[in-house]
């Protein structure tokens, strides 16, 4: 792979502790949510960061499918839902929903930009194979 970029981010003390990119624009307190027995609170956690930045991702490779296609998108949405639970080996891990708006375009030729993004997406193609991902348009 030739890198176009890099981004670096250190965490200290884990699900109780904090995350910090080397350039300063992230800086967060991270606490284990209530529904996995943390205090929870207005603290983010390691799902919804890497929500936030699938769902981004997803809504750029879709856009970029799209060009490619010469087909003009208007308000496309991403919602990323990612879950953790345990796994049959006394692991964990991770699965993810998408929920994709794409708005005025016809459903045959939006659910063709929906698959095509599947592939095209950095996140869809680091988790393939590894977790369950689930493709919804809205």
């Amino acid at each position: 792979m030739k890198k176009l970029y890099t981004a670096n981010a250190t965490a200290t003390g884990g699900r109780e502790g904090r995350t910090k990119s080397d350039d300063g624009v992230l800086d967060f307190k991270i606490e284990i949510p209530k529904e996995m027995g943390g205090k929870g609170g207005a603290y983010t956690n390691p799902e919804q960061l890497f929500a936030a930045g699938y769902a981004a991702c997803f809504d750029s490779a879709l856009n970029l499918v799209a060009r490619n296609q010469k087909i003009k998108l208007k308000d496309t949405s991403v919602t990323a839902s990612v879950s953790i639970g345990q796994n049959s080996e006394g692991g964990f891990s991770l699965a993810v929903d998408l929920a994709v708006s794409i708005p005025e375009i016809e459903r045959e030729t939006a659910q063709k930009l929906l698959e095509t993004a599947h592939q095209v997406c950095p996140y869809s193609n680091a988790t393939r194979g590894n977790i369950e991902v689930n493709l919804n348009l809205l």
